[in-house]
């Protein structure tokens, strides 16, 4: 019995949490395999309520179940950087989430804006460093509001966070076997420092898989080369600003935020799971917003937590709606309402 928390959020996310809980039902039915969920109402209607983001005591509830399946986190009232920090970026540190993964796959019957690229183009994943680097909050402002005003924000790298994060990516990059070729996307040229460690600890650590390719590429020239051949690329490892921003960009070559799915791991403890395209209030209400990042990221939580048949057989039922019944991955464009996308999911399971 997996034990998963629900956090369905703000905006949108309510809406396709519910769509991506009953395919989850469909699919335990179908492979044999029974969840629980408990549900959090973490998010901004919460925080305008009582002033609370993340209760500690929530914080040690979660820390006992298996996975936590987010929503959206995102609300037009308050203030920018107040959930964020306050709940995803707490739960990524506390909970030592130090992987956030993202496959970027192109879907059959999803319009691609790269010419000439289809699936069998599209098709990597970026392993992005989750609990380091500018993301720390280490800096401060001196003379703040004045002329002379000076704001710092380092970059926190540490050997042992920079390690576990190549180890993990050379694993995945393992069990992908694709191209078996794991890219480092940093900027050695510049961040002498910081990203001096990553390549040597990118060799280092390489020297203990030789089955793996080891590349390297300049953020720059990987937001260049994602643009115009994505088919090079197998596993992506970075940093956690420059994952932030490569990973926006692969939403895009993929299909749009609407189809895009990611994960914040512990490999050794309670990940989390969500949709990445963010609260969407303007569609709230209305049944017209896709639901396939989420569902693509409930098939995600059910490969961490071992189902391995149910996620592959998840995502084939996707591709199938993708690539036979949606007109568009757009919101208000799909041919379905919100609803009707997730019956199609379920239909296409069996």
């Amino acid at each position: 019995m997996h034990k998963i928390a629900v956090i369905p959020g703000d905006g949108t996310g309510p809406e396709v949490v519910r769509e991506g809980l009953k395919v989850l039902r469909a699919v335990g039915e179908l492979e044999d395999f029974a969840f629980e969920t408990v549900e959090y109402d973490l998010g901004g209607d919460r925080y305008l309520e009582t002033g609370e983001v993340l209760p500690d005591s929530a914080l040690e509830e979660l820390r006992t179940l298996d996975a936590i399946y987010l929503g959206a986190v995102g609300h037009p009232d308050v203030a920018p950087g107040i959930l964020e920090t306050g709940l995803l970026l707490r739960l990524r540190f506390e909970l030592q989430q130090y992987i956030n993964l993202r496959p970027v796959k192109l879907y059959p019957g999803v319009d691609c804006p790269l010419k000439d690229k289809g699936p069998e183009e599209i098709d990597f994943v970026v392993v992005r460093e989750n609990n380091e680097g500018l993301y720390t909050g280490s800096g401060g402002f001196t003379y703040r509001g004045t002329p002379n005003e000076v704001a710092i924000q380092e970059m926190v790298n540490t050997r042992f966070g920079v390690e576990r994060c190549l180890r993990y990516a050379f694993d995945y990059c393992r069990r992908r076997d694709d191209k078996k070729m794991l890219t480092l996307c940093a900027k050695t040229n510049v961040l002498t420092f910081a990203h001096d460690l990553w390549w040597r600890a990118f060799q280092e650590v390489g020297e203990e898989y030789p089955d793996i390719r080891r590349d390297y590429a300049h953020v720059d020239a990987t937001c260049m080369w994602m643009v115009k051949n994505p088919e090079w690329f197998d596993t992506i490892v970075t940093c956690n600003m420059f994952g932030d921003i490569i990973t926006d960009l692969g939403a895009m070559i993929q299909g749009g935020m609407g189809i895009a799915a990611g994960g914040n791991i512990n490999p050794e403890g309670v990940s989390m799971f969500e949709p990445i395209g963010g609260s969407a209030p303007k569609y709230t209400g209305k049944g017209v917003i896709n639901p396939l990042a989420a569902i693509c990221a409930a098939a995600m939580m059910l490969e961490q937590l071992g189902e391995h048949a149910a996620a592959e057989r998840l995502e084939k039922a996707v591709m199938h709606v993708t690539g036979e019944k949606l007109k568009s991955m757009a919101a208000g464009k799909m041919g379905y309402s919100t609803q009707e996308v997730g019956d199609l999911v379920v239909e296409a399971l069996g």
